[in-house]
């Protein structure tokens, strides 16, 4: 039987890819990508020349059998997705949910993902944390916010920049407008930052300077 790899990749500078990864990603037999084209570029770059096919949120309840089927049938399977840590807000909880109902052997590697330096570098206590990712866009999105209105660890959140200054003003009406919060954008990239401040000082900001790239929100808890 063969196995499965969750490989990180970079979520914006290239070297942060691990020498493991780039092994790993060589030895393969096949290589599951989020988008091929986004991740022919990354592969290209590091010279690796594996099959690929597309595993998306779109397809993955259709592919998954056939996947673990291949894996039980000798072959090295490697997944990534556009960047960072597949299965955290991306695909991959299913693949690897069935690959361990069926007893094969998954092994993630350890490597980029864009919350862990947002929320080390915004200056807010990380001893304790919950990862909220993505909030419901609509049905749902009340009840979640209501449900952390009496949250005391750091909260993080992923935004679009296209709905960022709505969500900071929910964040707001729920929160209190001097609940301290940083948005940290573009990790990694060129123009990365991290804006930080309550929320009130953080929604002008951005209501006067438009937020672009992705970004990852940390709110502070509440205080007792």
């Amino acid at each position: 039987m063969g196995r499965l790899y969750v490989v990180p990749t970079p979520v914006g500078n290239l070297e942060d890819m691990t020498f493991r990864a780039i092994r790993v990603l060589k030895e393969a037999d096949l290589i599951l990508a989020e988008d091929t084209r986004t991740s022919g570029i990354l592969l290209k770059h590091f010279e690796i020349k594996k099959p690929m096919i597309s595993h998306h949120k779109f397809n993955e309840h259709q592919t998954v059998e056939g996947i673990v089927n291949r894996i039980k049938a000798g072959e090295t399977i490697a997944l990534i997705s556009d960047a960072g840590t597949p299965a955290i807000s991306d695909p991959g909880f299913l693949v690897v949910r069935e690959c361990v109902r069926n007893e094969i052997e998954v092994q993630c590697l350890p490597g980029a993902t864009a919350f862990v330096p947002a929320l080390v570098s915004s200056g807010l206590p990380n001893d304790r944390f919950c990862f909220e990712g993505f909030l419901p866009q609509k049905k749902g999105r009340m009840t979640r916010l209501t449900s952390l209105q009496e949250e005391k660890r750091t909260m993080i959140f992923y935004e679009s920049p296209y709905r960022l200054v709505k969500t900071l003003t929910q964040f707001a009406e729920y929160f209190g407008a001097e609940r301290s919060v940083a948005v940290c954008r573009e990790i990694s990239k060129i123009h990365e930052e991290c804006v930080r401040g309550t929320l009130a000082e953080v929604i002008q900001h951005f209501t006067t300077t438009e937020p672009k790239g992705e970004i990852v929100v940390i709110l502070g808890g509440k205080e007792s």
